[in-house]
């Protein structure tokens, strides 16, 4: 699942194509036909690109807004000088152009037109906790939601929830507690305060730097290297599904206590 970084990744790379002006909509999945996108929003400027956790908004002069959450399966794709698409068309769920370039949404899964009032009273938005890449993240806020949280999780699936830390995924999930050598299958009470914000203050620069310059930028210590010598103390690192999802988390048994 692209996670908060790839998000505001995104938003950042659709922005200058988009922002303040007014685009053309050139494709539209068959699924909203009748919910006459094109129609609505046929001459309004878009007013800001921006993002929150794993959300994104496209945001429409006259109260509209653009929200995607791309789950497992969806991309956010941005073209100038006449590019190729990366996927197929028949994947396109919507396609916006401008002079500037094409920005097209592949494969959903979450792709909705609702009005600024409503986006705000969503309760997957509404409810979400401070974003770990944003300005303004609260680390204090953050802590204390992870502490009004199931304190009988494990700690790296305390960290997925989108209520208590939005942006954080798997991948960070692992890398950061392997940064701060907290072990992810610890509960979550057994997880002490400093060592919540070390794994935090691990997190963000490294998302934030993800977000600027891609996820290629920042190698992965753990993630995917199950089986490999740990990179800090040579012990194999571990894979095991964790949480009711069963998510992958990759860890070393040797630093990570």
């Amino acid at each position: 699942m692209p996670e908060g970084d790839t998000i505001h990744y995104a938003a950042n790379r659709i922005r200058p194509l988009l922002e303040g002006l007014v685009p053309e909509i050139t494709l539209v999945h068959r699924r909203f036909t009748a919910d006459r996108w094109a129609d609505r929003l046929a001459g309004r400027t878009v007013t800001s690109v921006d993002a929150r956790g794993k959300h994104l908004f496209l945001r429409f002069e006259g109260g509209f807004v653009l929200h995607s959450h791309l789950r497992m399966t969806g991309a956010w794709g941005t073209y100038t000088d006449g590019r190729k698409w990366h996927r197929g068309r028949h994947r396109a769920w919507l396609a916006l152009r401008t002079d500037r370039g094409e920005i097209v949404q592949f494969d959903g899964p979450v792709l909705e037109l609702m009005t600024d009032a409503r986006a705000r009273a969503d309760r997957r938005i509404a409810g979400l906790g401070p974003d770990i890449i944003s300005d303004s993240f609260d680390e204090e806020v953050a802590l204390r939601r992870i502490r009004g949280d199931d304190q009988t999780r494990t700690f790296g699936d305390a960290l997925l929830d989108q209520r208590s830390v939005a942006g954080i995924g798997n991948i960070w999930k692992c890398e950061s507690c392997f940064d701060a050598q907290v072990d992810p299958w610890r509960r979550t009470a057994e997880v002490g305060d400093d060592e919540v914000r070390a794994v935090l203050r691990a997190a963000r620069p490294r998302m934030r730097n993800s977000a600027a310059h891609g996820h290629r930028v920042e190698p992965h210590h753990v993630y995917g290297r199950d089986g490999r010598p740990c990179t800090r103390c040579g012990t194999i690192v571990h894979r095991r599904g964790q949480g009711d999802d069963n998510r992958p988390t990759f860890w070393c048994t040797g630093c990570q206590t």
